[in-house]
């Protein structure tokens, strides 16, 4: 029963269109700009992508990845391998080879149409041929030639000197003509443009976020394809208790159906009202996260180092968090507010220092949740 739940393929039946956001990056990809989509984890930010450009050379990030990295697995999805001796901002020193018959084709294409010189040997069986790079310009002209989008997904796995080089790599691909789309999880709005001030008009951002309106069309859409109807009851509660993330309300609409045992859709129109089934869902997923949420309490409490006559500007931000309601802490406490309530009680708290304090605490928690993270998030006002 593929209709609801996390997925790393879409699931077309519970798939929403939401605030035809599709139509809106559909329209950023026609421009010559790159394109940002940035939205917490379980977002829908990696459907989307594979909605709208479903031919896509996807790089996924990982720890410790590095910008040739990303350019060696590039090159590799269409037959070419990439080494390289040396390399700096916007310079490549190394060379191509094509590894496969598409490789070769498009390699050969390339050269061509830079009027390079060939070198090729052929067999019945095997091809080859090479070129030298010495610049950025030929990988540039590679990915143009393929006529597939580069996608970077999980960018903010990699290292902030990575992020920062690929940045102003950035701006030569724009240069060249190849624009790129960057997927992942950041707060600072136009965190690219903060990255390198040159990609000023050259890239355009998009978050990533959904309205209870658009949540309520995942149970529709699903239903329908399941032969169920949901009770409003249980649709507002669920969408509620979802936080605005529609992973988490796919995840918990397909356990509370696994509660159920439904597995397959009913023959007759179905009403699924169990309030019961619902909240055993959001228990399980609750528990499963509750080791990630000790993890981090474990590297903040670690973390923070203690020095006689320190202002303890972490336990007082801390302090204002922890004491803020439900509803503050759901919506996201104000910078300001920890702010005054941190300096009533030491004066020497200074508003700069508290914001990289608290940037530090967003950093604590890189395996913890997104849709959780809302006590910590930083509200400029």
């Amino acid at each position: 029963m593929d209709v609801f739940g996390v997925s790393n393929v879409v699931l077309p039946d519970s798939y929403v269109d939401r605030g035809d956001l599709d139509s809106h990056i559909g329209n950023l990809l026609e421009r010559p700009a790159h394109v940002a989509l940035r939205g917490v984890s379980k977002a829908g930010k990696s459907w989307l992508r594979q909605q709208l450009i479903p031919e896509a050379i996807v790089i996924q990030c990982r720890l410790g990845k590095s910008i040739i990295d990303i350019y060696r697995e590039a090159l590799g999805e269409l037959d070419i391998k990439l080494s390289v001796s040396e390399s700096q901002s916007h310079t490549l020193a190394g060379s191509v080879e094509a590894s496969g018959e598409a490789g070769f084709k498009l390699l050969a294409k390339v050269q061509a149409k830079l009027g390079l010189s060939t070198s090729a040997t052929r067999t019945e069986t095997t091809q080859s041929l090479s070129q030298d790079i010495n610049d950025l310009r030929f990988v540039a002209d590679l990915l143009l030639e393929s006529g597939r989008r580069l996608v970077i997904e999980d960018f903010h796995y990699l290292s902030a000197s990575e992020r920062t080089r690929f940045a102003f790599d950035l701006k030569a691909l724009w240069d060249f003509g190849v624009f790129v789309v960057i997927v992942g999880i950041w707060s600072d709005r136009n965190l690219l443009l903060n990255l390198n001030t040159d990609l000023t008009g050259r890239v355009r951002e998009a978050s990533i976020v959904w309205s209870d309106s658009d949540l309520r069309r995942i149970f529709d859409q699903g239903g329908e394809a399941l032969n169920l109807s949901f009770s409003e009851a249980l649709v507002s509660r669920a969408v509620t208790d979802s936080y605005g993330n529609c992973g988490i309300l796919q995840r918990i609409i397909s356990d509370t159906l696994d509660e159920l045992s439904v597995t397959e859709a009913p023959e007759s129109l179905t009403v699924v009202d169990d309030l019961d089934a619902l909240e055993h869902a959001e228990m399980f997923y609750a528990e499963e996260l509750n080791s990630v949420y000790q993890t981090f309490a474990t590297r903040v409490a670690t973390g923070i180092r203690t020095r006689q006559n320190a202002t303890g500007i972490y336990a007082h931000a801390m302090a204002v968090v922890l004491s803020s309601t439900d509803e503050e802490l759901i919506q996201g406490v104000p910078l300001d507010r920890i702010y005054a309530e941190s300096h009533a009680r030491e004066s020497r708290i200074q508003k700069g220092n508290l914001r990289n304090a608290l940037g530090v605490l967003r950093g604590c928690r890189s395996t913890a949740t997104d849709a959780g993270w809302s006590s910590l998030m930083l509200m400029d006002m």
